[in-house]
């Protein structure tokens, strides 16, 4: 049985905090973390650019009315007699200035009503500053005087700056609210990304795995059977060892294609058919022999009650769950061990039992083995066969005591003449 991996650790709160040691979560958050930048920087540009057109549509449309207003009032209005925040300014011809009533001492503007009279322009409008205030003048000549029309700019400049201060805190709070919309759409653009890496991950350590037991077994066979020739054996009396590594060399050749297949996300669902358990668990046992002996360790395989032990489902996924369940015994089980591989029925039921008298476990721990563990790899085996075994619509269950060896127990449904159906949905790498 495995080892019992440890879980991980939780943090520790004393630790300070540093840099994640995962390089693909730090990828991740630097993703996160720039498109939340560029959708809050995005949305930033969009109010400001917003905000500039109000800010300019604003000020064209005060200066035009502005402009309107003291053409029509410079035309028309008497001296005596002008709007709210305008005044008048008339120079006669005898070089009198007649003002309105409460016109500001400051003005007129001397230099456009000299302009004008002298023969200049017969209209003129500049924006003036006198004594720290702001003034739209309009200069032009009426009949046989020259009248200036003065507005006071107070009241617009305010606006402006009402204007302003509003648009600087819609653009903060814009900001504010762009941040946490780019936050969020970041999280669900890089959602997908982060599920792709851990899949590669996940893969890759499938992968390896699947690989390693068979790898295992065809160099321990070719070294036995190194040794044999070198050992002057018969070649005739070698032909067994030599089915055996081809047999070895096949089944690798059906894992590699599934890999392969997967490695393409092509959907290896397949349909069901008889696969006889006793069959798969002989041909394993027989190709562990040579590692089991070269550890000193006896395995066996037994097939108890009548009938045969046939379920339905896919051949080379229940040959990996019982090589596995194998690799796992002899991976646990020292020199002078044994492992028993028992077939037995109940009824509509097949059992397939891996029992050794290696270092046990601890029975509240027993779950914990069909998990994955990040980072140390124990453990990735037994997941793995539980996803076969309950894509097979088959349970399996782990127990033992430390020091008094371990039984893993696989219960599938026998197999019963019928259509053939499809296996329950699995990860797109499993057959």
């Amino acid at each position: 049985m495995s080892v019992i991996a440890p879980l991980r650790r939780p943090a520790d709160p004393g630790r300070p905090p540093g840099p994640d040691p995962d390089p693909d979560r730090r990828l991740l958050a630097r993703a996160r973390r720039r498109i939340t930048f560029q959708v809050a920087g995005a949305f930033s540009v969009v109010l400001a650019l917003v905000g500039v057109l109000v800010w300019c549509a604003m000020v064209h449309s005060q200066g035009t009315a502005a402009l309107r207003d003291l053409t029509v009032t410079a035309a028309r209005s008497p001296v005596a007699y002008p709007p709210p925040c305008v005044w008048l300014y008339e120079l006669r011809a005898d070089g009198t200035i007649a003002a309105s009533p409460g016109a500001p001492a400051e003005l007129p503007v001397r230099s456009s009503l000299n302009h004008v009279a002298g023969g200049g322009e017969s209209k003129e409008t500049v924006e003036v500053t006198v004594a720290g205030q702001e003034y739209l003048v309009h200069t032009r000549r009426r009949g046989d005087t020259v009248v200036q029309a003065a507005l006071d700019l107070r009241y617009q400049v305010s606006e402006r700056q009402r204007l302003l201060h509003t648009l600087i805190g819609a653009e903060v709070a814009g900001l504010l609210a762009a941040l946490v919309v780019g936050h969020v759409v970041s999280r669900r653009a890089i959602a997908p990304l982060g599920e792709a890496l851990a899949r590669q991950r996940r893969f890759a350590a499938d992968v390896s795995h699947e690989l390693r037991t068979p790898l295992t077994r065809l160099n321990t066979r070719a070294q036995l059977l190194s040794r044999r020739l070198r050992g002057g054996t018969d070649p005739i009396l070698l032909i067994d060892e030599v089915d055996h590594l081809v047999t070895g060399t096949r089944q690798l050749g059906e894992v590699v294609e599934d890999l392969l297949r997967s490695a393409q996300f092509q959907q290896l669902r397949r349909p069901f058919g008889p696969v006889d358990l006793a069959v798969l668990a002989a041909e394993a046992v027989a190709a562990e022999s040579p590692r089991a002996a070269a550890r000193g360790v006896d395995l066996q395989v037994r097939c108890d009650g009548p009938g045969d032990h046939v379920v339905r489902g896919v051949e080379s996924a229940l040959r990996r769950v019982v090589s596995a369940l194998l690799d796992n015994a002899l991976g646990h089980t020292g020199p002078g061990g044994h492992i028993r591989v028992r077939l037995s029925g109940e009824p509509g039921v097949v059992l397939l039992t891996v029992e050794d008298d290696g270092v046990g476990l601890d029975p509240g721990d027993a779950e914990r083995l069909f998990g994955r563990f990040e980072g140390t790899g124990f453990g990735l085996g037994l997941a793995l066969v539980r996803e076969v075994v309950e894509g097979h619509h088959g349970t399996i269950t782990a127990d033992g005591r430390p020091g008094e060896g371990a039984t893993f127990t696989v219960r599938l449904p026998a197999h019963a003449p019928g259509p053939a159906v499809e296996p329950r949905p699995e990860p797109a790498w499993k057959p």
